[in-house]
């Protein structure tokens, strides 16, 4: 039996941080050639579920028993249905590869998850000294992102930026994220900051990560992540017993009113009629329904496919190569077969938010992370669209409260976790092993 490297331990947080960082920049692009961003990705995505995997052996080599149970598991289950489902349309997709390409990320980053959760659980349980908090996982492991943006945004104007609307507008992302899911990670950044701030000792950093995350999201120009940024922050104060922070609350917004009307229905000279048209987005949905998926009602176009050809276009709209909706994405690419098993596994997935919240600790983080990657998946790639980084987000709340670790162990386990807390006392908790 190995003894544990106090080194390695001690490290531990910061290992987590680093890779979930790295995963996360995995799905920006680096450079406008597409060939060299493609290289990116892979070694990025996959060297770091490589990595979390190699971590999760090593703990069982020090003698971590690998005992999990599952539990709260019809989320993941439906899930796991819905990818089956994606599998099995490569045989009638319109377009196989593509379809297969996008199965494989998505089934990669749902990899990823697993052995994320699988190793936080053990650390918690194993090393109860070295507790791994995923809000500070997460506000650490945005933060280095943020601030690259934030930086970027002035010494790198060219770059980082984007024109929009024929020049009219710019926005933050430049060629290397779409500025509404740029505006998405930094409110996510945000809201993980302000909770964080609320137990860490830590506070002028904090405070700094959520302004950085706040000036980035401003540059988004993104106003629905915006309004689930304040949505977020509404809900966790309204959640909270201090009575002066609620009345503060509530008098901040009436101060800031004027400020949001004009950011989020007037913005560029729009109104309420552009806002209540989703931007656009709401002929291109009806068409969607009226000329598309009446073809292929059942099933729909294979995974990730929304038409016969690359893109869709509607007698009377744009033509587009995804449908800017993550739930019409599901319902075009998979039909209302695919369609009633991802809201059903979304409604699950809500459900054990409900379940567990006042017995998990990580009821704040599930709002902190559910609401912006929810938003997102109305206006853009969302939940069940084309790989990105709000799926990665998502399969981390089917899995919040799913993983933990089993101490009914047998006879051969039992043996392992003796010689194990022999070898390594000041690292082993008194850990109750059920007979």
């Amino acid at each position: 039996m190995t003894t544990v490297n106090n080194s390695y331990i001690r490290n531990i947080n910061g290992l987590l941080i680093f890779i979930l960082c790295l995963k996360i920049a995995g799905y920006f692009s680096i450079v406008e050639d597409r060939g060299i961003n493609q290289v990116f990705k892979i070694i990025t995505r996959v060297g770091m579920t490589g990595l979390i995997a190699f971590l999760q052996f090593k703990l069982s080599k020090f003698g971590c028993l690998p005992t999990f149970k599952y539990k709260n598991t019809l989320s993941p289950l439906l899930y796991g249905l819905y990818l089956l489902l994606g599998f099995a349309s490569f045989s009638w997709s319109t377009d196989p590869k593509y379809s297969a390409l996008q199965w494989i990320m998505v089934v990669e980053s749902l990899t990823f998850v697993i052995l994320f959760m699988r190793v936080v659980a053990m650390v918690n349980f194993y090393f109860p000294k070295k507790q791994i908090n995923l809000v500070q996982l997460f506000v650490w492991g945005i933060f280095p992102i943020m601030i690259v943006f934030f930086i970027g945004s002035i010494a790198f104007p060219d770059l980082f930026w984007r024109g929009m609307r024929g020049g009219e507008e710019y926005r933050l992302g430049g060629y290397l994220m779409n500025p509404n899911e740029l505006g998405m990670l930094s409110s996510i950044a945000a809201a993980m900051g302000y909770i964080h701030f609320q137990k860490t000792e830590k506070k002028v950093i904090t405070i700094i990560s959520m302004l950085t995350a706040l000036a980035v999201l401003g540059m988004t120009s993104s106003r629905y992540t915006a309004i689930g940024f304040f949505l977020i922050i509404g809900i966790l104060i309204l959640q909270s017993d201090n009575r002066k922070l609620k009345v503060g609350m509530f008098a901040s917004m009436a101060i800031a009113l004027p400020f949001i009307l004009k950011f989020v229905i007037f913005k560029d000279g729009g109104g309420v009629e552009e806002v209540m048209s989703m931007t656009g987005r709401l002929p291109f949905w009806k068409a969607l329904l009226n000329e598309g998926i009446v073809k292929e009602p059942f099933f729909g176009y294979g995974f990730m496919r929304i038409n016969y050809t690359d893109y869709f276009q509607g007698l009377n709209t744009y033509p587009a190569k995804m449908t800017h909706n993550t739930f019409m994405q599901v319902l075009m690419n998979l039909g209302f077969v695919g369609f009633f098993i991802a809201f059903w596994q979304l409604i699950t997935t809500i459900r054990n938010y409900f379940k567990e919240k006042n017995s998990s600790s990580y009821g704040s983080f599930f709002i902190a992370l559910f609401i912006p990657i929810f938003i997102n998946s109305i206006t853009e790639f969302g939940i069940f669209g084309e790989t990105n980084y709000g799926i990665l987000f998502y399969q981390f709340l089917i899995l919040l409260f799913v993983i933990e670790i089993r101490t009914n162990w047998t006879f051969q386990e039992k043996v392992k976790f003796k010689l194990f807390k022999k070898n390594n006392p000041s690292f082993f908790p008194d850990v109750q092993i059920m007979e």
